[in-house]
């Protein structure tokens, strides 16, 4: 019985897991048992920019005279140890949190650092967080639609929104000086990409916003993907026609009439399916996103 009841606790920590992504809270019990294990690694990208991995969206970093401004923040129960990660960093006080979009593995922190941080993000990603959550401190205190500046450390910090793809609130982060991006979840490097479907994401989109990403940055460009090491041009250029040939392989089994079950991937993107996006959930998110 004892064993029997291990399993059920561990099944319902995943599953909570899961929900925390898509913006939910976790249970204090499985919280403390996800991630006390944690560590948050710094890495110096180029210029003034560091990026933070831990468990769920890469961070961005910003040290300078004017103190520290990071892309988004992770889950909440990781926000001691970001915070002890920064002061590595340097000694400036936080002044900005922005945030790629909306969900809680990007933004689970926004309620810890928004207490003295000002949270920038586009305004469907307010929007959002304001119907699921009701945490006034995580929400974003400034908005934008399509473009916004961010003049912090000696350098500009624009925020891009190019249309729904992965969600419908997405911002690219570009550090104009360091010659940086932050890409958020509109970038899984060297694996299958979550598309919310259910948030305004959309898949012709999300291809089309890589395309303008592409054109839009210089070919020496570090990028911090949402998810992945760190990057360049190239492992973005694979990235987006990885993203091509899926979709050109379920739109044509669609128009062709066969059911989902019957689609598969080429084997040289074996090895992207991972985690919370296999390849048969990668396939059902295109034939879903495809159909509509």
């Amino acid at each position: 019985m004892r064993a029997k009841s291990l399993k059920i606790r561990v099944v319902k920590c995943l599953s909570l897991f899961v929900l925390i992504v898509s913006g939910f809270a976790l249970g204090n019990l499985c919280l403390s048992q996800q991630f006390a294990g944690v560590e948050i690694k710094a890495t110096s990208v180029a210029g003034k920019v560091h990026y933070l991995e831990g468990a769920g969206g890469n961070i961005g970093v910003s040290v300078g005279s004017d103190g520290i401004l990071i892309v988004d923040s992770q889950f909440a129960p990781l926000a001691p140890k970001i915070e002890g990660a920064l002061a590595k960093l340097g000694k400036g006080e936080l002044k900005y949190l922005l945030n790629t979009h909306w969900h809680g593995d990007h933004t689970g922190g926004n309620g810890h650092f928004g207490k003295r941080a000002s949270i920038v993000a586009h305004q469907n990603v307010r929007s959002r967080m304001r119907s699921k959550r009701g945490e006034p401190q995580a929400l974003p205190s400034f908005t934008f639609d399509e473009r916004m500046s961010v003049y912090f450390n000696g350098e500009e910090i624009r925020l891009i929104h190019l249309g729904p793809g992965h969600t419908d609130g997405d911002a690219i982060i570009y550090f104009v000086d360091s010659n940086v991006a932050h890409a958020g979840d509109q970038f899984f490097n060297g694996r299958f990409p979550y598309i919310d479907l259910s948030s305004g994401g959309d898949v012709r989109g999300y291809l089309s916003n890589i395309d303008q990403v592409l054109e839009m940055l210089p070919d020496d460009v570090k990028i911090i993907p949402g998810h992945g090491a760190l990057a360049d041009k190239r492992d973005l250029e694979s990235f987006r026609d990885m993203l091509s040939t899926s979709i050109r392989i379920v739109e044509t089994a669609i128009k062709e009439g066969k059911p989902m079950g019957e689609i598969s991937m080429p084997s040289k993107y074996e090895s992207w399916g991972q985690a919370f996006i296999n390849t048969p959930r990668w396939i059902q998110i295109l034939y879903n996103g495809l159909s509509l």
